[in-house]
């Protein structure tokens, strides 16, 4: 019996251990989903480098409790997955994506950044662009005023030619 309490004991710590260290955790009810799609699923988010985990809720209680985000408690119930990942988008992208063509497949809410969130801010998250998407929009604006004053001293030396000619 007490093998059994420590096993549970073990369970929790891990749990709560992957919380602390996520920068991000979705929490969806994936029934309905058929063999193929959660094994879809699945594998895109492998990719990404998210994991996804199916956990008793009762051992998801206790360790949200133990890292101190109780409210998260609320939405643990009925058959739940968790995706945790060190990006904070991609678990949340990734699912929101899913779940547009897999009706079936309901995010219930989750955490970002160590703060408990809700399913209105998830989709938020969801609709931000990738690490490259944002750092690829960074240097486009910071490439503007180079490229305007090219075509602004391109325009006056074409000009000036006109004029000489």
């Amino acid at each position: 019996m007490s093998g059994i309490i420590e096993q549970k004991k073990q369970l929790v710590e891990e749990i709560a251990e992957k919380f602390r260290n996520s920068q991000s955790a979705v929490v969806v009810d994936y029934r309905g989903l058929d063999v193929a799609e959660v094994t879809a699923l699945r594998k895109e988010l492998r990719e990404a480098g998210v994991e996804f985990k199916v956990y008793k809720n009762s051992m998801v209680r206790r360790a949200v409790d133990a890292v101190e985000l109780s409210e998260l408690s609320e939405v643990l119930t009925g058959p739940n997955a968790i995706a945790f990942s060190e990006d904070v988008v991609a678990p949340a992208r990734i699912l929101n994506n899913f779940s547009k063509d897999h009706e079936a497949l309901e995010i219930k809410g989750g955490v970002i950044e160590g703060s408990v969130a809700s399913l209105e801010q998830i989709k938020e998250l969801a609709d931000l662009p990738n690490y490259e998407g944002m750092v690829s929009m960074l240097l486009s604006v910071l490439q503007a005023p180079i490229r305007n004053f090219a075509y602004a001293t391109k325009a006056v030396a074409e000009q000036k030619e006109e004029q000489g000619a």
